[in-house]
């Protein structure tokens, strides 16, 4: 090519470009025009929406709820609002707003920058625009197209009215948190005054939640708040807003008397009357608040919000645990005064007689009793009427002392009101089926115990570890374990010495029978073999806790560990028995499925997200191998069968049913009790081929007991079995599955785990194995114990003839041997024990739901 010719063909390429790009923004611009004609002609940017309530709907299409708009905006005039807060919201969303004419081009090419590059350099609206798009109700959309619509009314609204009629109708417009709109509404609701009287760091708090009202709520998010309205108020400080000693001093008021204890509000003013599943409809709401991207309103735009909940399970779920909770209580009631009006008929005297003998005030137990009853009084009858004074007339500091009054109120009811919480996942899909969260849910109980609650699980814990344990091939179901005295070093060398019931030991015991009487002993020696790395390692897998500093918050590297004593939710518990049910593939919980918008435009879905994630895993799906979920299966089968949940099912380790042609069939189970120290929780943790569900009954705050009669396995146990027992009714018979190679099933000797001989005559048990570890030696002792007894009596010319006729145990699973016995009590078993206690019920036995006692 000429060098005459490149500059010819410069400008026929530059003449290309300008025509490309002049089409582009004409057809635009057209575009643009065309959507904002009304507004452009009419200006009539305010014209309101119809306000349509969103509707929440089970897996089969059936209306649980509605989440509707209560009002929950007030006009505030900009001239009454402080000074403080309007530089807050302009630091915060638009330094130059008083500059600019609708957009800013500046903001726009950083935008731009910022998605070519994948960095964030701060969104390109405008105060103006915001304002625009959420008059026209476009902010939802994510496009070129709204962006230009945005910019064209953004130009009209600057054209028509002044920047302070603009900022008014943005501070009175704007979602400034769940269901509130505009900073008069929003200052109320957080702060309990009107934005007039709002301050430095209260301003602040105001401005960040623009961004986003769920990721800055204070009561919600405490932790980011802080930390952005910090970041704001350096801002402010830096633009010459305010002064570094005013921002600091405000800023440390605040959070120093900022109220941790509450929590973000619900919806529960702003529900249908009937909601069906009022904890599952506060879940999901508090999820959609995190989802919902933009102007998108769940109180008003008329959502149908698609979810996994089976409201079948749902009622079932609240028959059961409201009797359960009800029980409990009245149990826990009735034993609690019965210990304190013997205690007191027994001791007090005694004390009182030492107090007047050496005038020691402090053991004056009458006057103790006395200033209890007073304080008593007056927390719940007169502190309720102080709090509702202060409200009336507004006393700030006798509001104060009426909050103090109901904290101290409510710790108390914490500690002696029994709560309960359940939660079912199908494993297969990692839908919530149902959701229990408490005992009732209104607007001073609204903590979801299923999801939010940090509970010890005690030993329902333990099958988390034993999963690693038969991976590490040091153990497998018929390794035997001694029972006996022994103390334990932790890391610190601070030692350790765990009992099981009354310190009566059961001397060795195979594996699986140890996991299944929930024995402590065993337990903390195989913890013990594997090490606290492999052991915690599964159990975080299992658990689905991935980051490095909860996995160290949530497992100390102590023995106790080994007894559940950690803090975990139902839902987590729940997740990781439905991996074992699930051949070891990941279960990740779901509640939404999918929300539409009125238009029926799908909008969200995350279920089909997750499936793609999950698609991408791979073989990283897997947690656990099929082999270990299978053996652990077998032996959670086990508890149910033969250990601390026998009899519950009325049928070994299966639920019976009868089909419509009369033939009866039945549905296996498996799972585990669990009891913690002083009987303070008791759980049920189990699954059938179908379902996973967890239960727990205990205290929202520590430091009472359930009672020595109340277990995992009592109580729990009951509940559990009777609500899967109805949510598996007229569901086709189905078996646990397990992988077709790399398990072997062997009969063994059912006290040494070997391969039985003839001699054997206390039972074998069939048991799983990884291929290649199943015993492959013959049972010696029991043929070196029947060769001693032929000896003897050959030796005392027979005159001991009951010796050889030792009597066979009806169960194959107790026995007593000369020296050590196998069998008998777990350490969940009967009367206290440091550890927790469960008594496993006797085939046939129920628990009377109304005195809590065995019949």
């Amino acid at each position: 090519m000429s060098p005459a010719s490149r500059p010819a063909k410069a400008a026929r390429v530059l003449l290309i470009a300008a025509v490309v790009l002049a089409v582009v923004l004409g057809v635009s611009t057209g575009i643009a025009l065309a959507a904002t004609s009304n507004a452009r002609n009419s200006e009539n940017f305010t014209s309101p929406k119809m306000n349509l309530p969103s509707k929440i709907y089970d897996i089969k299409g059936r209306l649980i709820t509605e989440f509707f708009s209560s009002e929950k905006r007030e006009i505030v005039s900009i001239k009454d609002l402080p000074k403080c807060l309007i530089d807050a919201v302009i630091t915060r969303e638009d330094k130059s707003f008083y500059k600019h004419h609708g957009f800013d081009f500046p903001r726009i090419v950083s935008a731009a920058i910022g998605v070519l590059t994948h960095t964030n350099r701060g969104g390109a609206s405008t105060i103006t625009q915001q304002l625009a798009g959420t008059l026209l109700d476009i902010r939802g959309e994510i496009s070129i197209k709204r962006k230009i619509i945005e910019l064209w009314n953004s130009l009209q609204l600057e054209r028509r009215y002044t920047k302070e009629e603009i900022l008014e109708q943005y501070l009175n417009l704007m979602a400034m948190g769940p269901g509130v709109n505009g900073v008069e509404a929003a200052s109320k609701y957080f702060f309990g005054h009107s934005a007039k009287e709002d301050n430095l760091a209260e301003s602040a708090i105001l401005a960040i939640q623009l961004s986003s009202p769920s990721k800055y709520d204070p009561y919600k998010n405490p932790q980011n708040a802080s930390k952005r309205s910090r970041a704001l108020l350096d801002e402010m400080v830096k633009l010459g807003y305010a002064t570094k000693k005013d921002a600091d001093e405000q800023y440390a008021e605040f959070w120093d008397n900022f109220d941790y204890t509450r929590t973000t509000a619900s919806a529960y003013n702003r529900r249908g009357e009937n909601d069906k599943a009022p904890w599952f409809s506060e879940y999901v709401r508090r999820q959609l608040e995190d989802m919902l991207y933009g102007s998108l309103d769940l109180y008003n735009d008329g959502l149908v919000i698609n979810t996994t909940l089976d409201l079948d399970h749902q009622e079932r779920a609240d028959y059961w645990m409201a009797k359960g909770i009800s029980q409990v209580n009245a149990t826990y009631q009735a034993e609690s005064g019965r210990s304190l009006g013997g205690a007191e008929r027994t001791y007090i005297p005694i004390v009182e007689m030492l107090g007047l003998g050496f005038d020691l005030e402090d053991l004056f137990v009458s006057n103790a009793k006395v200033k209890g009853k007073t304080l008593d009084y007056y927390q719940k009858r007169i502190n309720p009427t102080v709090d509702s004074m202060a409200m009336l007339f507004g006393l700030p500091s006798l509001k104060s002392l009426a909050n103090a009054g109901s904290v101290k109120v409510k710790s108390e009811l914490d500690k002696t009101i029994v709560e309960g919480a359940l939660i079912t996942i199908e494993p297969d899909t990692g839908h919530i089926t149902a959701m229990v969260g408490g005992s009732k849910f209104d607007e001073a109980n609204q903590l979801i115990r299923a999801t939010q609650s940090k509970l010890m699980p005690g030993s329902s814990f333990k099958p988390l570890y034993y999963s690693a344990a038969i991976d590490s091939r040091k153990f497998t179901e018929a390794t035997l374990v001694y029972d006996e005295p022994v103390v334990f070093h932790n890391e610190d060398g601070t030692p350790y010495t765990p009992l099981d019931y009354k310190g009566k030991f059961e001397g060795p015991v195979l594996t699986w029978y140890a996991l299944a009487q929930s024995m402590n002993v065993p337990s903390l020696k195989i913890l013990d073999s594997i090490g606290f790395d492999a052991a915690i390692d599964r159990a975080a897998a299992l658990l689905d806790i991935t980051d490095p500093e909860e996995i160290r918050r949530t497992f100390p590297r102590v023995y106790p560990l080994g007894l559940g004593v950690i803090g975990v939710s139902p839902l987590k518990m729940a997740r990781a028995f439905s991996v074992f049910e699930n051949q070891g593939r990941e279960v990740t919980p779901i509640a939404i499925r999918s929300v539409e918008d009125r238009n029926g435009r799908i909008i969200l879905e995350p279920e089909k997200d997750l499936r793609t994630q999950q698609k991408k895993k791979g073989s990283a799906l897997q947690v656990i191998s099929q082999q270990n979920a299978a053996v652990m299966v077998d032996m959670l089968g086990k508890v149910v069968k033969y250990g601390t949940l026998a009899g519950w099912t009325g049928n070994g380790s299966y639920f019976t049913y009868t089909d419509a042609t009369g033939k009866k069939y039945t549905i296996p189970a498996a799972g585990k009790t669990g009891t913690t120290q002083n009987w303070a929780d008791a759980w049920t943790v189990g699954f059938t081929p179908y379902y996973t569900t967890a239960i727990w009954f205990g205290f929202d705050r520590p430091g009472n007991s359930l009672g020595t009669t109340q277990s995992g396995a009592t109580v729990a146990g009951f509940y559990w079995a009777n609500y899967m027992k109805d949510i598996n009714k007229g569901l086709p018979p189905k078996s646990f599955q397990r992988p077709q190679t790399g398990l072997v099933e062997a009969t063994v000797c059912s006290v040494t785990g070997l391969l039985p001989t003839p001699y054997c005559n206390q039972g074998t048990t069939t048991l799983l194995f990884y291929e290649g570890t199943q015993p492959n030696k013959l049972c010696d002792w029991h043929n070196l114990s029947a060769e001693r007894d032929r000896t003897l009596i050959e030796k005392l010319g027979g005159q001991i003839r009951g010796l050889s006729d030792r009597p066979k145990l009806d169960s194959t699973l107790k026995v007593n041997l000369p020296g050590f016995s196998i069998g008998g009590a777990s350490s969940e078993t009967g009367s206290p024990q440091p550890q927790g206690s469960e008594t496993s019920p006797a085939p046939g036995q129920t628990p009377d739901p109304q005195s809590g006692i065995l019949n």
